[in-house]
């Protein structure tokens, strides 16, 4: 077996793929799968901390929210995030893993207050931390609030999970030309404006040096063989 190529990673998710098939709300199943493939990437000794979305609470409720202003709608985004991130907590523990939800914003009940210096304790002890409640800042995405993360808390590198397997030149649901890149720079994905993560999280990474792979979550060794340097998905550095 290979030796992992991480000692600390963060691991970002969209808060759809939790709803599966339906397209809101959150599979239990989905959820359980999530859980099982982060357990065994932390059972191998590595550090994991989880940033998640809340695009499938938040869409799945509000069918429409154009009459809903910028700064309240990113908040409910939020507040949607702290959900899909006890539901993973649940799953998580429910297979033995030691975990903490950490939340910018204050919701005592379910979340501790997220305090850099506590996170990181908690990474050294070798607990799973999700980064809950964004950056606890209406105008910020969650793949801002997972550079920002991953930044604080030393991490080797952001593995993002989504529903295709890599970054491609066009949306490949949508585009049958569209071609897959196995590797990437900051400066392409900037010039190519490739969705990839937004622009202010790519920015971050680029200035902090940290590396993203892009690649399919639902692979059923995606997870571990990243952390053993299989080559996979799509590489930004």
């Amino acid at each position: 077996m290979s030796n992992p190529s991480f000692n600390r990673i963060l691991v970002k998710l969209s808060g759809e793929i939790l709803a599966g098939k339906k397209g809101y709300g959150i599979d239990p199943e989905i959820t359980k799968d999530l859980a099982l493939k982060l357990k065994e990437v932390a059972d191998k000794g590595i550090q994991v901390g989880i940033v998640i979305g809340g695009g499938n609470i938040f869409r799945g409720i509000s069918a429409d929210s154009k009459g809903l202003d910028r700064v309240p709608g990113d908040y409910i985004g939020m507040m949607a995030t702290i959900m899909n991130s006890v539901a993973l907590q649940s799953a998580l523990e429910r297979l033995g893993c030691d975990t903490r939800v950490m939340s910018a914003l204050s919701i005592t009940q379910l979340a501790e207050p997220y305090i850099r210096r506590r996170g990181i304790r908690h990474l050294e002890k070798g607990r799973i931390v999700i980064f809950a409640g964004g950056t606890g800042n209406p105008y910020f995405s969650t793949d801002t609030a997972a550079a920002l993360r991953a930044i604080e808390i030393n991490a080797d590198i952001i593995i993002k999970g989504t529903k295709v397997d890599g970054v491609y030149s066009a949306d490949p649901e949508i585009d049958p030309d569209a071609t897959k890149y196995d590797t990437l720079t900051f400066k392409e994905v900037i010039e190519k404006e490739l969705r990839v993560m937004d622009l202010t999280a790519v920015t971050l990474c680029k200035e902090n040096n940290l590396p993203i792979i892009v690649f399919d979550i639902k692979s059923k060794n995606g997870l571990v063989d990243i952390v053993n340097s299989v080559p996979i998905g799509t590489t930004v550095s």
